[in-house]
């Protein structure tokens, strides 16, 4: 799992990454650690999937524009699969599990 801290390192991931998981998370909250804590062990034991995130105070700016470029009212924490450059899924606080991630 990588951060990504800038719209210029999202920009060039979701140009040439065919599917891709991403998420926002907010190092205060504590649903998004256990949101988080989820998402890693769904990365743990899905190695051919590829994840990355965002550290909400840390990157507002990233975390603004993927919000407004693809119309998805920013939630923190929030996941999303990325597919051809576009969100395909995303889901919000609670609704981010290991399990819910596998499905995809």
């Amino acid at each position: 799992m990588q951060k990504i801290e800038t719209v210029q390192q999202f920009e060039q991931l979701a140009e040439t990454n065919p599917r891709f998981f991403f998420m926002k998370h907010s190092l205060t909250c504590p649903i998004s650690s256990s949101a988080f804590t989820d998402y890693q062990a769904f990365l743990n034991n899905n190695r051919e999937e590829d994840g990355y995130y965002l550290a909400v105070q840390e990157a507002r700016e990233l975390s603004n524009h993927i919000s407004e470029k693809y119309g998805i009212k920013h939630e923190s924490p929030q996941a999303f699969l990325f597919i051809d450059g576009k969100p395909g899924w995303n889901a919000s606080h609670w609704n981010i599990t290991e399990k819910e991630l596998s499905k995809l």
